[in-house]
């Protein structure tokens, strides 16, 4: 099986899911004691965030490849962001890396076209949310991607930053959370809800929502499985 790298702390809550889903579902699959030849550069949420706020995008393409360079160097044949907003310059990493980067974005966008989603709503960072990046597949590949109201964008892409990336789950942001995807399904008709944030399952976890939900974690590690395995 090839080596993977993972670039983690993006957030770190993500980071650790990664780890032990990849685990767990490899030994599912090929046996109790197996465990996969993986490395992690974990570099810091924060830091990406302000890149993208300042619009340092080449700043961005320097601190990711940095980390993406010393995975290579330490004989990792596959890589992956742990994060959907590093993927705005996801292109631009792939062309400067030798070795292979497994999108999350094209990972849930393959997802959506197997469960025949016409119209699907988007929740993440705000720059998830309003770049298009994420968008842009799916609107090529027919899928209506909807956005919450800016008011919401801005609650959300808030509770991730202050919250959700330190780990903390509180009720009431789950709470209006859940209200959001509510409204979204009565009003906006959507097929499902993309967590287009690594974080969001700890907010969604053991609730239940009126529809279904595309966890782009768990498409991408599985996405990551079959890759590996291949």
């Amino acid at each position: 099986m090839k080596k993977l790298g993972l670039i983690g702390g993006i957030g770190p809550e993500s980071t650790l899911l990664y780890y032990k889903k990849l685990v767990y579902s490899l030994q599912e699959k090929v046996g109790p004691t197996f465990f996969p030849n993986l490395a992690i550069e974990s570099l810091n949420v924060f830091e990406v965030l302000a890149f993208c706020e300042h619009e340092d995008f080449e700043g961005l393409i320097s601190y990711l490849m940095k980390g993406i360079n010393s995975l290579i160097a330490g004989g990792a044949e596959i890589i992956a962001l742990t994060g959907n907003t590093p993927h705005i310059v996801f292109d631009q990493l792939q062309a400067n890396s030798t070795v292979p980067l497994i999108s999350i974005v094209e990972a849930t966008k393959k997802e959506a076209q197997r469960q025949n989603y016409a119209k699907i709503g988007l929740f993440g960072t705000q720059f998830t949310m309003q770049a298009t990046f994420f968008k842009k597949p799916f609107v090529e590949a027919g899928i209506n991607i909807v956005m919450p109201h800016a008011d919401e964008q801005l609650f959300i892409a808030d509770k991730i930053s202050s919250e959700l990336e330190h780990g903390i789950v509180s009720v009431e942001t789950q709470k209006q959370m859940l209200q959001i995807v509510q409204r979204m399904h009565e009003e906006d008709d959507i097929d499902a809800i993309i967590l287009g944030c690594t974080e969001l399952p700890l907010i969604f976890k053991d609730t239940i929502l009126p529809l279904t939900t595309l966890d782009t974690l768990d498409v991408h590690i599985q996405e990551l499985i079959n890759v590996i395995c291949n």
